[in-house]
């Protein structure tokens, strides 16, 4: 059942309430925030390198982006983003001040979500707290009390968090710790192709995908087992990333609502609770 964020600002603002609001809409998480004193909802992602604005929703807080530089997203082409630093936000009890970047989020939100996204809340939130999310309860909070689950070592590919994970029985590795992938688990082109996932009989559709950057058609194939924290899921949708820039695999919502998390970006590591 779907959540209604901004009925609960005010109990987030007032800071009565431990735990925030993290509502569910076509797979992704949203929770209530504060920009420049504004409040907002924001899509959380924790592979995004930097928090990223919409244009529109940069433009309605009064926000001129200078420079530029070339976005990378999962999809097929790059972007153009420019910047806007000292941006005050709170979200999850949790106060920063971000450099953020502006660029165009419409194709984006339209073609995967389905509702406007204004803006991309990425790592500056994990890198200022320890949180524990409950993706399936909708909530998450800042960590009181000690961690529980299976601790795990947090690694980075290309400024992305990772952690280990096995696919069918091979040598654990580094998948994307990614909240912003609402799709399908997502197995590097590479990594695919040495573990024989692209052979005869494997490839079961191929249908549209992508991030940031537009769509691209990805081979899609089902994994008989994928492994992490000590759990193990089988027959696991999953989706080939083409791109040259692909880790070995990329885990989100689709596995991680199975668990109870807590992160700790700071001190490199996360830990995993089975819910089941």
């Amino acid at each position: 059942m779907k959540r209604a964020l901004l009925p609960l600002f005010l109990l987030f603002a007032a800071g009565a309430a431990s735990a925030e609001p993290l509502e569910t809409y076509n797979n992704r998480l949203f929770l209530n925030v504060i920009v420049n004193g504004r409040p907002a909802i924001a899509l959380l992602d924790s592979a995004a390198e930097m928090t990223m604005f919409d244009d529109d929703f940069a433009a309605g807080l009064g926000l001129v982006g200078a420079g530029g530089a070339t976005a990378h997203g999962s999809g097929a082409a790059t972007m153009k983003a420019r910047f806007a630093d000292h941006v005050r936000i709170e979200a999850a009890g949790v106060s920063l001040e971000a450099r953020v970047g502006i660029l165009d989020l419409g194709e984006v939100s339209a073609r995967l979500i389905g509702r406007p996204v204004g803006m991309l809340l990425g790592r500056d939130l994990f890198d200022n707290a320890m949180l524990r999310i409950d993706i399936a309860g909708g909530m998450i909070a800042i960590l009181e009390g000690a961690p529980r689950g299976v601790p795990l070592p947090l690694s980075e590919h290309r400024g992305t968090p990772a952690v280990p994970a096995s696919v069918e029985g091979h040598a654990p590795v580094r998948a994307v710790f990614d909240l912003g992938n609402g799709s399908e688990v997502m197995v590097g082109r590479a990594y695919a192709q040495a573990i024989g996932l692209l052979g005869p009989g494997r490839i079961i559709d191929r249908r549209s995908g992508g991030g940031l950057g537009g769509a691209r058609e990805r081979e899609i194939v089902s994994l008989r087992t994928l492994t992490l924290a000590g759990r193990t899921f089988r027959d696991v949708r999953a989706a080939i990333d083409p791109g040259e820039t692909a880790s070995d695999l990329n885990i989100g919502t689709s596995i991680l609502r199975h668990f109870l998390i807590v992160t700790d970006f700071a001190g490199h590591r996360i830990w995993l609770e089975p819910k089941e």
